[in-house]
């Protein structure tokens, strides 16, 4: 589901933004699997263009505030650090040291330089603040937390414990994530191609567990609170106006962006 330069599907229209480093990272397998979930479900392609577009310009208006510290949690192949390098700033990325090996030595391979503090480590089960603070993160410091395509693969309560880890130590801080509704997880949403989805990523070992349905309340028990919540479909309006919506996911999948202080 990677698109390299970010480009629209729809003609006429300009890339929601453009992403050459991504391609670097992929491999016939990884393909594979995009292709067989844009058979599956051909509209995730223009949503995780959508989901892309908001984080990148909640990250651009985040640095415009003067964060000068980047936390991308369970990184993966991000290439943000690269894609918005600004003097000053300082990036961290925490996932398995076998994903962020790969990823330094193709980058490396290719003469890339990400300027990346890279962390190894699993920010769920092992103490994320204590993961920060071995590469070197400044919690006295204003920082800004990605958290991409990860929340529904975890549990309520591994969530909530992520967002009160965040909120308890770091000075000042916003959160942008991405998450999905309650009966999206459950299957109920009644739409078969929907169900049809979350089953492939069933089949492929890595099965969607957490929806949230009341953002608002989840915030609140971290001691955060809501900057921005939108859904899917109102970012596509946004962002392409003449587009179609072409499934209820667009509704059902949201973004949004939180802040705490101390």
């Amino acid at each position: 589901m990677s698109d390299p330069e970010g480009k629209a599907t729809e003609p006429g229209t300009a890339p929601l933004f453009r992403d050459e480093i991504v391609s670097l990272f992929l491999d016939d397998a990884t393909k594979k699997a995009a292709d067989g979930f844009l058979t599956v479900f051909p509209p995730i392609k223009q949503m995780i263009k959508v989901r892309t577009r908001y984080l990148d310009d909640r990250l651009d208006e985040q640095l415009r505030q003067g964060f000068r510290q980047v936390v991308v949690l369970g990184s993966g192949f991000d290439t943000r650090s690269i894609r918005k390098q600004t003097a000053g700033v300082n990036y961290f990325e925490i996932d398995d040291p076998g994903t962020l090996n790969f990823k330094k030595a193709r980058l490396e391979a290719n003469n890339i330089r990400a300027g990346t503090n890279y962390i190894s480590g699993d920010y769920v089960s092992d103490d994320l603040n204590t993961l920060l603070e071995s590469g070197g993160f400044d919690f006295s410091l204003p920082a800004h937390f990605i958290w991409e395509g990860n929340t529904m693969y975890l549990t309520a309560d591994s969530v909530r414990q992520v967002m009160i880890n965040i909120a308890k130590r770091v000075e000042r801080v916003t959160l942008a994530f991405d998450y999905m509704a309650p009966e999206v997880i459950a299957k109920s949403t009644g739409d078969p191609a929907i169900t049809a989805l979350v089953e492939s990523f069933a089949a492929m070992g890595a099965p969607w567990t957490f929806g949230i349905g009341n953002l608002q309340e989840l915030a609140r028990q971290a001691g955060m609170s809501i900057l921005e919540n939108r859904k899917t479909a109102d970012l596509y309006r946004d962002y392409r106006p003449d587009g179609i919506i072409d499934t209820p996911l667009y509704g059902l999948y949201s973004l949004c962006t939180l802040e705490g202080a101390r």
